[in-house]
């Protein structure tokens, strides 16, 4: 186990910047997740770390140990990836066994570590089997077998459970939790789903163009997002955007559209006088679905047109035209609601969000 520090990382292919001045300590023991879209460079940290790329500049840092210049194979990490990267050729004992066989281990602790993970991973009936005889979820667990049976001071998982169904991600990411608390071996994983980030990472470290956006517990990211990106891309349905004007009236201040105004109360929206000071002029006013509710009456709150209806069995979401955007809000499955009808808009104040046009959220400035 061990303690990874990336100081200042950059990783540029050309002019391109993969990786933008990452900065990021990870203790001995955490999960944590790289989360973000295809391409904001989570997974060449990930290579970064393992050696398998070069930085352009910036240090990385294993158990105290500076490893820009260190070979892949003296790094002590293991990797696991989307696609298995199994022998096909080879038995799930030799695949899993490769690792120690290469280090010249003896025989008997080769079959002693197999083993041991084979159990630790419920596969020591697959043992004599060819991958392509195993299902995608076997083939992942296999895997994860040949990681572990290295003992390494690291795991480096790049989106392990993209390629399994829906149930078979469930268990397996069950499975991968359970490992980690066996184990309590370091591990950054990649992933673009938040889900998996939100069920699995003790901490969550959201990407974007090749930035660090925010890192934080999945609580921090989800209830405080740092900017817009942050509110947009964490959550299903995504945090709802309004834009606005933030105006001081002396006394006050105020979010004001044409059809709908509210006072903002900085108490309750834990934001700081100087924030909104700096912030005067247009904003954005950013509220999650599952804040939102229909007022008793259609000449309260934020005035708008039902859309679209989406019942999904547990909860009813409910498209809104608000000029001119189109806001989601989550009902109870039973609300008496129809496309067309005319409804004011509703939300939980201290759970609301106000965005400068630099896009930061002001309860973070």
């Amino acid at each position: 186990m061990a303690e990874v520090i990336l100081r200042s990382l950059v990783k540029r292919f050309g002019s391109v910047p993969a990786v933008d001045n990452v900065s990021l300590q990870i203790p001995d023991g955490e999960f944590l997740v790289l989360l973000g879209p295809s391409g904001c460079g989570k997974s060449t940290i990930l290579r970064l770390i393992a050696g398998l790329e070069d930085a352009t500049s910036g240090e990385i840092v294993i158990d105290g140990d500076l490893v820009n210049f260190v070979d892949p194979t003296r790094r002590n990490l293991a990797m696991v990836f989307q696609n298995y990267a199994l022998y096909p050729h080879m038995t799930v004992y030799k695949n899993v066994a490769f690792p120690l066989e290469t280090a010249k281990m003896s025989r008997d602790s080769v079959k002693e570590a197999v083993s041991r993970a084979a159990d630790m991973l419920e596969i020591t009936e697959f043992l004599q089997r060819l991958p392509e005889q195993l299902s995608g979820g076997q083939r992942q667990r296999v895997a994860l077998a040949r990681a572990i049976v290295r003992q390494p001071k690291v795991f480096l998982m790049d989106e392990p459970l993209s390629n399994l169904d829906a149930k078979l991600r469930l268990q397996t990411r069950i499975e991968l939790m359970s490992l980690h608390e066996r184990l309590g071996i370091t591990t950054l994983y990649v992933t673009h789903d938040q889900v998996e980030a939100m069920t699995m990472g003790q901490r969550i470290a959201v990407l974007h163009e090749g930035k660090l956006q925010q890192l934080g517990t999945p609580a921090e990211v989800y209830d405080v997002p740092a900017n817009k990106f942050v509110a947009t891309f964490m959550g299903a349905p995504p945090m709802n955007l309004i834009d606005g004007e933030l105006q001081n009236n002396g006394t006050e201040w105020v979010f004001t559209r044409s059809d709908y105004r509210f006072v903002i109360d900085r108490v309750q929206m834990n934001i700081g006088e100087e924030a909104l000071s700096s912030s005067k002029g247009t904003v954005s006013l950013g509220v999650r679905p599952e804040d939102m509710r229909l007022a008793s009456s259609k000449s309260e709150g934020i005035p708008g047109v039902i859309r679209f209806l989406e019942p999904i069995g547990s909860d009813l979401f409910v498209t809104i035209d608000v000029d001119p955007h189109s806001l989601q809000v989550r009902l109870p499955p039973k609300t008496q609601v129809a496309t067309g009808d005319k409804v004011g808009i509703e939300f939980d104040y201290p759970k609301a969000h106000i965005f400068n046009v630099d896009e930061e959220n002001l309860q973070l400035l």
